[in-house]
């Protein structure tokens, strides 16, 4: 850093993380991918959760492919002492068994600093809904 650059915050530092990940995520990198992910790390949407292994199994493979990501819709950051979650919409692409895929989903990606270096520890998918209605509105409903 030189005089006169204010300091990164750890929000900051997290969401280039995130954005380092999701460009191996692209590149089907099976090997750079899991150096992002804790040993124990998760991944849960709605047919359940699947290991770090099976997911780079997957795409060291070749089964699963990624051809594109972006954040369709504001990210939230949240920070906890040395664990950040960042929540996010976003669309993607690939290819799963050879079959062409597209989604439109909410991420929520825990981050926690493990040896001095950002981790990701957990992934939540759920995909939007067909018939969203105003965040404001559902958060009225709870």
């Amino acid at each position: 850093m030189t005089t006169g650059e204010s300091p990164v915050s750890v929000e900051d530092e997290v969401c280039s993380f995130a954005a380092e990940r999701d460009a191996a995520l692209i590149a089907n990198d099976a090997s750079l991918i899991a150096s992002h992910m804790t040993d124990d790390w998760v991944y849960v949407d709605a047919n359940g959760f699947s290991s770090k292994a099976d997911v780079i199994g997957w795409i060291a493979s070749g089964r699963l492919a990624h051809r594109s990501m972006r954040t369709v819709e504001r990210e939230r950051v949240a920070r906890i002492g040395d664990t950040v979650v960042i929540t996010a919409r976003m669309a993607s692409s690939g290819e799963w068994d050879g079959v062409p895929y597209t989604t439109d989903e909410w991420i929520s990606d825990v981050y926690v600093r493990v040896d001095g270096r950002w981790r990701a520890a957990f992934t939540q998918k759920t995909d939007v809904a067909a018939n969203r209605t105003d965040p404001a509105d559902a958060q009225s409903s709870l």
